[in-house]
């Protein structure tokens, strides 16, 4: 690759990573692309689709770790560019992978605790994309790339029939037998408590402590908002947070955050 196109490459990113946007109106469909870049070579030609498709999927990996590394700032959908690298993503093998890392990483810290003995350390687990995939929901709906319809998603969320994130299956399991209690922290509303018990059950988890929905005075407020005021009662309850493991980072921030927290990879969505 020459250094005029590399140097415009460069330029692309550095404009779809910039903070300076963070505070302008973000269009999630707009994404900077090569398309009329000239490669000036011995004999002047243009980028072939093959090198084309190298690019955008550049600028897609960029933009995959602007959401993991929360640089991004509130987005609704998953830019037009990156849809079928968001599908190749979420149904192959890197997925798959990045999910292993971080249960293994959170086992390895688990395994190393000096727990209290008086039944007052506490994990916290997101639901969805965290213990449970939505990803058969989202094979139908472009894997993010369609507007979040909450009365289809609950249609789907009623048949109680997401599998288990295995990685995530597996550390909670290890804590259990740890001596961790295991909170449950979820957006979903308390009326869909005894299908989200089910769906649980169906997947192989037990014995969890408590599953803590959104009543409606919680409706309206943010996940961050919403989920620091749950953990801030944990807290005052004399609960010690060790660990806690989320696909948003709306699950992790705010008041009251665990002693490390562990983030899961979800480039299909994003909740404040």
């Amino acid at each position: 690759m020459n250094l005029l196109l590399h140097f415009h490459l460069l330029v692309s990113a550095a404009l779809l990573l910039s903070p300076s946007l963070a505070h302008e109106k973000f269009d999630s469909h707009v994404l900077p692309r090569p398309l009329n870049i000239l490669e000036y070579q011995e004999t002047p030609g243009i980028l072939r689709s093959n090198e084309l498709d190298r690019e955008v999927r550049l600028l897609c990996d960029g933009w995959r770790f602007a959401v993991e590394a929360n640089n991004l700032g509130p987005w609704k959908t998953v830019p037009s560019q990156c849809a079928e690298y968001v599908r190749e993503y979420v149904s192959g093998r890197g997925y798959g992978v990045d999910l292993e890392v971080v249960g293994k990483q959170g086992l390895e810290y688990a395994k190393g605790l000096a727990l209290g003995g008086d039944g007052k350390d506490v994990w916290i687990f997101d639901v969805d994309e965290t213990l449970l995939s939505n990803l058969p929901y989202y094979a139908d709906h472009g894997y993010g790339l369609e507007v979040f319809n909450g009365l289809e998603f609950d249609k789907w969320l009623e048949k109680a029939k997401a599998p288990a994130i295995e990685s995530s299956l597996k550390l909670y399991e290890e804590l259990l037998r740890l001596g961790i209690k295991v909170f449950l922290l979820t957006g979903r509303s308390e009326r869909h408590r005894s299908v989200t018990e089910e769906n649980l059950r169906n997947a192989g988890y037990r014995n969890w402590d408590k599953l803590i929905l959104r009543n409606l005075e919680d409706h309206g407020t943010t996940a961050t908002v919403y989920k620091s005021k749950k953990r801030t009662e944990m807290v005052e309850e004399g609960y010690r947070i060790v660990g806690n493991s989320g696909d948003q980072w709306s699950d992790l921030l705010g008041a009251s955050m665990s002693n490390r927290s562990f983030k899961l990879p979800n480039p299909m969505y994003y909740i404040s």
